[in-house]
């Protein structure tokens, strides 16, 4: 879930909601997945839910949230709603800087706390989209440890809220614009290239698990084993201040004492949450649970 609302759809024909319609879808998607719409985006639900409309052949947007609420095929509808309202625009190595700050401060020091404990390494992906962020720390692990990795219990949980990225993700299949952003020997070392289509090598994927969340769901967030590293860059923007407090509790509880909380390099706990320890580095902030 890495960028609401980037694109609009096509409608042909276009349809209209009310105020009272975008009202009421609004609170129905906040109260589901915690996602807030603001007042100055009416368009973009009316525009992102039009074709869901004319799919089901509705007249309008409140025969839409009936739908939702009572049709008997309304969790079906809900997992497309999910979809609709978020966008996933990612990619590998996704803001290099923060990723060199995870590399050469975060990992190795938590890394070598795990070495007298079993070497086991458990790390969370929240909003894991399609894959590319818990695929790049994969990466990232193979280059630290190399040959080693085989005597670590490494497991990466990674996330979301749309079942159709998951299947993408799980897929481990890209085109060559979502490794834009990805060192080329990197590329070559984790990806079997062939003419645009870019399949993600065995060793990279077995260490991530894909499974759905609803982040505001806390007794779904529980159930994912406890962390030495939670990712979830780029989602609580897209939350207001309740949900994002609601969510931060859920990665304070997850992370092991000790552990590390990085999210984008565009959002702040600032006014959300003082339970973390920020440390600044160039280009990076990076949140500590202290022991």
């Amino acid at each position: 879930m890495s960028s609401l609302f980037s694109k609009t759809i096509s409608l042909g024909k276009e349809l209209k909601i009310t105020e009272q319609e975008f009202l009421s879808l609004r609170d129905f998607i906040y109260d589901q997945c915690g996602i807030y719409v603001a007042d100055n985006r009416k368009y973009l639900l009316e525009n992102r839910l039009g074709n869901r409309l004319k799919k089901l052949k509705l007249r309008n947007f409140e025969e839409y949230y009936n739908y939702l609420r009572y049709d008997a095929g309304k969790d079906q509808e809900l997992k497309k709603l999910f979809e609709v309202i978020t966008t996933n625009e990612t990619s590998f190595y996704r803001n290099p800087p923060q990723l060199q700050v995870f590399q050469e401060q975060v990992l190795p020091e938590v890394l070598e706390g795990c070495r007298s404990k079993g070497r086991k390494l458990r790390i969370w992906s929240a909003g894991c989209s399609t894959g590319e962020e818990p695929y790049t720390i994969s990466m990232i692990i193979h280059e630290m440890l190399k040959a080693e990795v085989g005597q670590w219990d490494i497991k990466i949980s990674a996330n979301d809220l749309s079942g159709r990225v998951l299947e993408t993700a799980r897929r481990g299949v890209y085109n060559d614009y979502t490794l834009r952003t990805t060192p080329k020997e990197i590329a070559q070392r984790y990806f079997i290239m062939d003419k645009g289509t870019n399949t993600l090598k065995e060793e990279v994927k077995k260490i991530v698990n894909f499974g759905p969340i609803n982040l505001k769901d806390r007794a779904q967030t529980r159930l994912v084993e406890r962390s030495q590293i939670v990712f979830c860059r780029n989602v609580i923007i897209y939350f207001d201040d309740e949900m994002k407090k609601r969510v931060i509790g859920s990665f304070y509880d997850n992370l092991l004492p000790g552990g590390y909380l990085i999210i984008g390099h565009s959002e702040s706990l600032h006014n959300i949450s003082r339970a973390f320890k920020p440390i600044h580095y160039p280009g990076a902030i990076v949140y500590k649970k202290e022991e």
